[in-house]
């Protein structure tokens, strides 16, 4: 006990009293001398009578209660009265609820909003007192709204600490208008004849989930959240765009991403429809014969750190492929929402590239009436015709009619795949891409420029030779020898979009994997499905088939269809 003793006289005595008056002394001194702190001074609220002490309204000053009992003394003292019995009682008539939590903020306790609708209220009243301290105090609080109808608190700092892309967005653009100064009693009113403050709505979305929103802000927090399904990964992207989480977003869209040991390096798979301008790029990879090649990489902005080699989704029975006369070329056309995202894809491919993101020169150009009088098609690139080519790697995975399908045992001359084991792998470099040539002057002539590489012996892995390519082999339990499908009684035959015309044969894909590969155009001989476009570039974007399921026929199609309700 002696011990204990001690210590509280030497708490009391020593050294720890001196600090904590000092302390305590300190904070005094720091509440302005604005008005006699031992005087009480009366102001009533609505209804209620409040008596504050001049420290009390001088911690928190200058402000409205500062000003008027400034005054009143003055005018006292001017008049030679005593200021006890001179001090009249200052009236204002608004919320004697609220005023209690401000009262008690002027005596030094620390206030606390408990919803929005408590805090647009001590917002309002601290603007129309003209509370510095307080003011400034709400301008750090944590957000408050109401998401359905569960009110949140979101804090300030959740943005930026949650990586980068997730602000600007809904709350901190939303916001900045109460909060662009502290100085402004409200925005887009004027001071002078303010009788009383305009009414404001608690902020609020009730056009949004509140069981999605917290979601989001367990992943802005740094936890993950568990995907249920395609429906929960959808109502949380659409959220996403909804407030503006553009971080947030492209961790949300469907990908996937590793390491290919078979190709040594690492991919991501990705949708065509989640492809950003920013992520795109290209790396050069040149093969023997061919120093332009290269391929597409992706990194996902504001996620990824490092560009990732591109494996391409495209999906909703949006891509068709052509086989030409033979077998020799294939080529994919594309339709409805699909095509414009591929044309759009090519053409920034092309700007990664320095090329221009159109064929047509300049003065044409605008004579049709800008950029956006072109149809959005491959075509219009300088990277593709309208129908791209397409290579089917043996390595592929090819699922047709619901039976798998691999290409002929001696595929390796043929045209269509590449040969992989030239590949030398220089990344990071830049692809020399030659200029496109230019616009001769005459306009009858436009089209009519020659190729750079149209009169060289250059010769490429996949320049066109006459192999035919063998396009359907099953297994060998279900082969067979290809017919001609039967056309219905009424419905004319389809033919080929390729040069020469007839019947081709024809896939229709399901859902493909793709990879983006850049490489010289190869030479066209006489066989060529598609003549040369001497207006496009001397490189070429086509398609590395990855993963394909596809049918031949409408019936392989219909297969696939479920009943509804089961």
């Amino acid at each position: 006990m002696a011990s204990s003793g001690g210590d509280v006289h030497s708490r009391n005595g020593g050294h720890g009293v001196s600090s904590f008056s000092a302390s305590s002394h300190q904070r005094i001194v720091h509440i302005p001398n604005i008005l006699p702190h031992e005087r009480v001074f009366p102001i009533q609220i609505g209804s209620e009578l409040f008596k504050l002490s001049g420290a009390s309204i001088s911690s928190d000053a200058p402000s409205y209660f500062s000003q008027y009992f400034l005054c009143q003394l003055k005018q006292a003292t001017d008049a030679g009265q005593d200021p006890s019995t001179a001090i009249r009682t200052l009236y204002i008539d608004r919320d004697p609820v609220t005023f209690k939590d401000i009262s008690l903020h002027l005596q030094g306790y620390h206030v606390k909003p408990r919803d929005a609708s408590h805090f647009v209220r001590l917002f309002a009243d601290a603007q129309f007192y003209s509370l510095p301290k307080l003011i400034s105090q709400l301008y750090e609080e944590p957000i408050h709204i109401t998401i359905g109808s569960t009110p949140f608190q979101i804090p300030r700092d959740i943005f930026s600490l949650s990586g980068p892309g997730n602000t600007p967005n809904f709350f901190t653009l939303g916001f900045a208008i109460f909060f662009s100064n502290p100085e402004d009693l409200f925005p887009g009113l004027d001071r002078e004849g303010l009788i009383r403050p305009p009414s404001i709505v608690p902020p609020s979305v009730p056009n949004r989930s509140a069981e999605v929103f917290e979601e989001l802000l367990h992943m802005l927090r740094g936890y993950p959240v568990k995907i249920r399904d395609e429906t929960h990964r959808q109502e949380l992207l659409r959220d996403c765009r909804y407030f503006n989480f553009k971080g947030l977003e492209q961790r949300l869209i469907p990908h996937d991403k590793g390491f290919n040991q078979a190709r040594g390096r690492e991919e991501i798979v990705l949708r065509l429809r989640d492809i950003l301008k920013s992520g795109i790029s290209v790396v050069n990879e040149p093969m023997v014969g061919d120093p332009l090649a290269g391929w597409v990489n992706y990194a996902r902005p504001y996620v990824d750190d490092k560009a990732m080699e591109l494996v391409l989704e495209i999906g909703e029975e949006g891509t068709r492929l052509h086989f030409g006369p033979g077998g020799k070329e294939v080529r994919a056309e594309f339709f409805r929402d699909t095509k414009t995202r591929v044309a759009k894809l090519f053409e920034l491919v092309a700007t990664k590239l320095n090329l221009p993101s159109s064929t047509q020169p300049l003065g044409l150009l605008m004579a049709k009436g800008g950029r956006n009088s072109e149809p959005p098609t491959p075509g219009n690139t300088p990277l593709s015709e309208d129908l791209v080519r397409v290579i089917l790697d043996p390595e592929a995975s090819i699922t047709l009619d619901g039976q798998p399908w691999t290409p002929t045992d001696d595929s390796d001359s043929d045209p269509n795949f590449p040969h992989t084991g030239t590949n030398v792998n220089t990344p990071n470099t830049t692809i020399p891409i030659p200029s496109i040539p230019s616009a001769p002057s005459s306009t009858n002539d436009l089209l009519t420029t020659e190729s750079p590489m149209s009169n060289s012996n250059f010769s490429t892995p996949y320049q066109q030779q006459e192999n035919p390519l063998k396009r359907r082999r099953l297994s060998s339990s279900h082969t067979h020898t290809p017919q001609t499908p039967k056309t219905p009684y009424g419905v004319a035959t389809t033919t080929s979009p390729l040069v020469g015309g007839g019947r081709d044969e024809q896939w229709i894909v399901k859902t493909g994997q793709w990879r983006l590969r850049i490489q010289s155009v190869p030479k066209t001989s006489t066989n060529s499905a598609v003549p040369p476009n001497p207006a496009k570039a001397s490189v070429e974007c086509c398609l590395v088939a990855v993963k394909v399921e596809a049918v031949r026929r409408e019936r392989g199609r219909n297969a696939g269809r479920a009943f509804l309700g089961g």
